[in-house]
This record gives C-alpha cells, sequence and structure tokens, in this order.
C-alpha cells in the first residue's frame, strides 16, 4: 500500500490530508478508533505491536490547538485523516504561521 500526505491553507486553517491504500477500517469501529488502548483489528492485535494509544494522542493535541481531526475509510480501499489547525488564535501561545520565521 501507498501513503499520502498533503498540506495545504484552507478557510484560515492549516490542512493535512493522510491518506492509505491499506486494508481500511469498519464502518463499525470508525466510532472508537480515537478512543484509549482501542485496536480496531482484534486478529491482529498480538501480531502487531502497539498500545492503542496512538490516535487518542493525536486527537488530544489537535484539540488543545482549537483543531479537528475526521476520518474517512473503507475496506480493502484504505483510509484518510484530516487535520485542521487554526493558522491564527486568540492565545499567542497557540499561533500557527503559515510562513516559517525565525523572529517569533
Amino acid at each position: 500500500g501507498t501513503v499520502r500526505v498533503r498540506l495545504c491553507v484552507e478557510d484560515g486553517c492549516a490542512r493535512v490530508d493522510v491518506g492509505d491504500t491499506g486494508p481500511g477500517i469498519a464502518a463499525a469501529e470508525l466510532p472508537h478508533i480515537f478512543d484509549r488502548f482501542y485496536r480496531a483489528d482484534k486478529s491482529r492485535s498480538r501480531a502487531i505491536e502497539g498500545t492503542g494509544l496512538g490516535l487518542a494522542i493525536v486527537r488530544s493535541i489537535v484539540q488543545a490547538h482549537g483543531g479537528s481531526i475526521d476520518v474517512e475509510s473503507a475496506l480493502g480501499r484504505g483510509t484518510a485523516f484530516v487535520l485542521r489547525l487554526p493558522l491564527e488564535s486568540s492565545s499567542a501561545s497557540h499561533r500557527i504561521s503559515a510562513s516559517p520565521s525565525l523572529d517569533s
């Protein structure tokens, strides 16, 4: 399979699209994939190491910065995540610049 990552600016947000052509995630599993310690594919849980914390951590970080994360998936076709992070925030500590600067 392949993984694609795309970054663009959309509606005042940095938008990061991450998609793959992997096995996909069943629709019944999607509401739970951001839960801590959740492993969607129980049959492979022991073969593939991990704790089931990755997506829960990503969601927490994205939300802490005022952003959002969405997912779409189809079995046999792959999964796509869309992260949106505001480029400007009312708090200077959460400001993200569209162009990197050494002055800040």
